[in-house]
């Protein structure tokens, strides 16, 4: 009997020493922690928290919310443009912008970027969650999100679609921890309810169903080709076509009724409209963010083509997915790159693993490897106890507090949001502001979420970003006009346009200058306004 009770207080203090305190639990950082702070902080603080206002479509966004706060109705007709005015406007993003013009009251566009980069932090945090639930190697998890994070960068904008990039990781963690795990099957009749709130947030809500229609086709040849015992395959089965048909329901609930999806399929299949906007067009692999989406696919490949163990139909179904939509479209690239991460690092912490214990493989490479692995499990065993993420709160409350302080730590400026006057026209706007010009002015559409936020209510712009509502004929004019092509002066007569402003280098500025009807009122490095006599 001795000797079986003197090992237990060794064993009992090394239990203690291997395991943080409690304490420690909540006041050492975690991995996660700082993956937080680092992209909200680098996101929101400096320089760098200006590249999230690269895009001006953020500026419509921001008033509409104020219209319907004004008004205490949702916007169904167009109140931003000349020549769209009274027509019926899908503002399928309601509900993100009553929040945005919510936040924007009260902290400004600091706010603004803050609120879009907490978003994007939380949309990487849970990912790599999600991967350590799965047994991850925690440093290999993070290699894997570093590339979908540089795949994202070309997207880094105060937009609605970060609030897509977040329920998609939530919809495929639902998705695919109730075909590995059907005891947590009843999380599915959550889908529905996240529906309701992304159908009103934004467009990117037709993803849930295609992930929806991956794990329907997954079940199905699971439940034909025997892979389980037919009661496990039928009940999936089963609660997934409910929760589809539940979702599909949910999706209806909306201000604009099955009028909006009609809208959303005419809008994606206007074959002129996807082959000119440039988000929706396949990546341009000299960039960047997309050699770190194709560094990302190599990876993808590799790893599947390597498993000993093949993975599961949906997830190779979902990799397949991921890539298609992000080889098809730019804007797909951050969903694309996180959808293959969430796929693969669990497969490839497994390849790792087994191949620490491969006698084919040199001593001296196993023992590496073997070593890695170790120092990765070790670390994925400590993120898990270190869960109080004190620091995590910290961090957004005080940027939080600086932005209810206009930007402000004691005397220290840390966020400082603005539109770049080098990239829009800001310096023009504020002479359109001060010259109380009333009549609509045209200018480029990526200018006119810019416009409208600097100008409306006292003046109207002639187009602005939003193709979905002025449709393919009146883009065709519009790039007529921009590209001077013939009849691009007959163009502005039709539409009844006295102002112009357009890039001050543009060949529409040059040709312009050249017109006698039309003098120059204003002109900058950025932009030159033009008014008709």
């Amino acid at each position: 009997m001795p000797s079986n009770t003197i090992p237990s207080e060794p064993l009992a203090a090394a239990t203690v020493q291997g395991s943080p305190s409690r304490w420690s639990q909540f006041l050492v950082p975690s991995v996660t922690d700082l993956l937080f702070a680092a992209l909200l902080l680098g996101l929101s603080c400096g320089a760098l928290g200006r590249l999230l206002l690269r895009d001006a479509t953020i500026g419509w966004h921001i008033r509409n919310g104020q219209q319907m706060l004004l008004t205490h109705a949702i916007t169904r007709t167009d109140p931003f443009s000349s020549t769209m005015g009274g027509h019926v406007w899908y503002a399928w993003e309601w509900l993100y912008d009553l929040l945005i013009a919510i936040i924007y009251q009260v902290l400004g566009l600091n706010g603004v970027v803050f609120y879009s980069a907490a978003i994007i932090a939380a949309t990487f945090v849970l990912a790599l969650h999600v991967c350590l639930k799965e047994k991850s190697n925690l440093p290999l998890t993070l290699l894997l999100l570093i590339l979908s994070l540089g795949a994202s960068a070309v997207h880094f904008l105060a937009r609605p679609h970060v609030v897509s990039w977040l329920f998609t990781v939530i919809w495929f963690e639902v998705l695919d921890s109730t075909e590995q795990r059907s005891a947590e099957g009843n999380k599915l009749f959550w889908l529905p309810i996240l529906m309701i709130l992304w159908v009103n947030l934004h467009g990117g809500f037709l993803m849930g169903f295609l992930l929806l229609a991956v794990y329907l086709l997954s079940a199905l040849a699971n439940y034909y080709l025997g892979r389980e015992p037919k009661s496990d395959s039928r009940g999936r089965l089963r609660g997934l076509i409910v929760c589809s048909g539940a979702s599909f329901a949910a999706s209806f609930v909306n201000p604009y009724g099955y009028h909006l999806h009609v809208h959303v399929w005419q809008y994606l299949s206007n074959r002129f409209l996807m082959d000119r906007i440039s988000e929706f067009l396949s990546p341009d692999f000299h960039g960047a963010a997309q050699q770190c989406f194709a560094v990302l696919l190599i990876v993808a490949i590799a790893v599947l083509a390597s498993a000993s163990r093949r993975p599961s139909i949906s997830r190779l179904l979902v990799v397949a997915l991921a890539a298609y939509s992000g080889l098809y479209a730019t804007r797909s690239l951050p969903t694309s790159a996180l959808l293959i991460t969430l796929v693969i690092a669990p497969v490839l912490s497994q390849t790792i693993s087994e191949a620490a214990e491969n006698v084919s493989l040199a001593s001296w490479l196993r023992t590496l490897i073997s070593r890695l692995d170790s120092f990765g499990a070790r670390m994925g065993r400590l993120e898990v106890q270190l869960r109080g993420h004190l620091w995590l709160v910290l961090v957004f409350m005080v940027g939080l507090l600086a932005c209810l302080n206009r930007g402000r730590i004691g005397s220290e400026q840390v966020i400082n949001a603005y539109f770049d006057d080098k990239r829009f026209p800001v310096e023009a706007a504020g002479v359109i502001a001060k010259s109380e010009i009333h009549e609509p002015v045209f200018s480029l559409d990526y200018w006119g979420g810019y416009l409208i936020y600097r100008l409306y209510p006292q003046t109207k712009v002639v187009v602005d970003d939003r193709h979905d509502l002025y449709g393919a004929e009146f883009i065709k004019d519009y790039l007529k006009i921009v590209l001077v092509q013939a009849d691009w002066n007959k163009v502005l007569d039709e539409k009844h346009v006295n102002w112009v402003l357009v890039p001050s280098e543009s060949s529409l500025a040059n040709i312009l200058k050249l017109t006698p009807e039309w003098s120059v009122i204003h002109e900058d490095s950025t932009a030159t306004l033009f008014h008709r006599h």
